[in-house]
């Protein structure tokens, strides 16, 4: 179906990015196969890699790959979860790590325009420098926008500023037979026809390669505060999370099963401010401490309502200065590095908020029926739960050394029941990661077939002949 690439075709793309762009040295290659997703086994080595510089040097390789059908697998910083941007079929990965500049700060208008290949870490330090603040959080800050777009990343902030899509206000995007389009851009509101540009934020590079990015930015807050509230039972870590949003509106809520902590805990060289069964860690935002302080007084007054392990109010820990806060933010970041060596899969399961408690009950069952470790933690406020399937268990605070018996029978079985109780609790198979190359079977599942259908329409609208990152969201056989 696809072409190979051939001496001629390496050469027209030595006249498009100059040969300093092209990578076909199979070691060199190595980084490019595959995203963090834990089973190395999925990746496939692209036949070359390209490192375009413009939208312009996109334009030409897209267009000469699509005249020649060969695929294309656009790919940012590689910190998926899911396979969404291995080479499956190998041909052409195009990186966008080149296209790396802040383009503007706007203050005026509160924008900015980025180009793809720029990171979190990157942008974050010039929007705090301009005085104002860019709210999504996905974890990985090495993570690159064209990614964050493709994915619709949201992380822990989502609960009171939503996720990347609710900052995207314009796209420049490359479709597969070379057009450069405009999406959108520096408007708060658009009803101009069909909202392309939403179909794009979360489309994992199957339509178009996003090349530059029109964001919206807030007012930085002037007072941050993190908690961290101990629980002597997960249930009531998380039956205190629907009378805390009925109450406040915090920045984010999240539990986290105490057993992950300590691995990340010995990868980091850092210390959990308190220990439990469980916890919730809660932050808040607002305009002066003054307000924060009546906010903290309610959310510790529900905690303590609803089993915290604390005597007090007084006796939260509270992370009130921005090294505290970057410790206690780093461990619950880290926490899937921490389980990575023994693990098979992190699930990105999202159920209706108040079904949280009942979803990880139901992966306790299926934890203890499978003799499996699956550790959970997760955005409580939201739904979205991070279960891990692990090969190995944990014994005091360390992963072990030796293979938890039968898991490779059991691995299956146990993913396919939880999904079973995530979907009957009414839940969906994605919050934030996608779902690339391996969630790809469950798709059916939790979608029904109309509305795949009109993905299917969507996708051959845009790339009739299937270039754009095939082998992901659909079947191949099915396009």
């Amino acid at each position: 179906m696809y072409r190979k690439i051939d001496k001629q075709i390496m050469e027209e793309l030595g006249k498009i990015v100059g040969g300093g762009a092209i990578i076909c040295d199979p070691e060199k290659m190595l980084d490019y196969t595959g995203d963090e997703f834990a089973d190395s086994s999925i990746k496939k080595f692209p036949e070359v890699v390209v490192k375009p510089k413009s939208s312009g040097q996109i334009s030409e390789i897209l267009k000469l790959a699509n005249q020649e059908r060969i695929p294309v697998t656009p790919r940012g910083g590689g910190t998926g979860l899911c396979g969404g941007c291995v080479p499956l079929y190998g041909g052409i990965a195009l990186s966008l790590e080149e296209m790396n500049s802040i383009v503007e700060i706007d203050r005026e208008n509160m924008m900015a325009v980025v180009e793809a290949g720029v990171t979190l870490t990157d942008f974050y330090a010039g929007v705090e420098e301009a005085g104002l603040f860019y709210p999504p959080h996905p974890g990985d800050e090495s993570a690159q926008f064209g990614g964050l777009v493709n994915t619709n990343a949201s992380g822990a902030r989502a609960v009171k500023y939503g996720g990347v899509r609710n900052y995207v206000r314009g796209l420049e995007v490359v479709l597969p037979q070379g057009e450069i389009v405009t999406m959108g851009g520096k408007h708060m509101k658009n009803s101009t026809g069909y909202n392309l540009l939403n179909l794009v934020i979360g489309s994992e590079g199957t339509l178009g390669v996003v090349t530059k990015v029109v964001l919206s930015l807030l007012p930085k807050p002037q007072t941050i505060y993190t908690l961290v509230v101990p629980y002597n039972s997960l249930d009531n870590a998380i039956e205190t999370v629907p009378e805390i949003r009925n109450r406040v509106v915090p920045m984010a809520v999240e539990f986290i099963e105490h057993d992950v902590i300590p691995p990340t805990e010995e990868m980091l060289g850092k210390r959990w401010p308190c220990k439990a069964k469980a916890y919730l860690m809660i932050i808040v935002d607002g305009t002066s401490d003054e307000e924060l302080f009546a906010v903290l007084e309610t959310i510790g007054d529900i905690c303590l309502k609803h089993g915290a392990a604390i005597g007090s109010v007084d006796e939260l820990s509270i992370a009130d200065t921005q090294k505290r806060q970057r410790d206690i933010l780093e461990i619950r970041s880290n926490l899937y590095l921490a389980l990575k060596r023994g693990m098979l899969e992190i699930l990105d399961v999202t159920v209706p908020p108040a079904k949280i408690g009942e979803y990880v009950a139901e992966v306790h069952k299926i934890s203890e029926k499978y003799g499996m470790w699956l550790p959970n933690y997760g955005h409580a406020a939201d739904g979205n739960v991070h279960t891990h399937l692990m090969k190995v268990g944990i014994t005091d605070g360390k992963l072990d050394e030796r293979e938890t018996e039968g898991w490779r029978e059991k691995y299956p079985l146990a993913r396919k029941e939880i999904h079973e109780k995530a979907k009957g609790l009414g839940g969906i198979i994605s919050g934030e990661h996608g779902i690339g190359l391996v969630k790809m079977e469950y798709l059916p599942i939790f979608v029904d077939s109309a509305q795949i259908e009109l993905m299917k329409g969507i996708k051959r609208l845009f790339d009739p002949n299937n270039i754009l990152n095939p082998g992901k969201v659909f079947d191949m056989a099915a396009i």
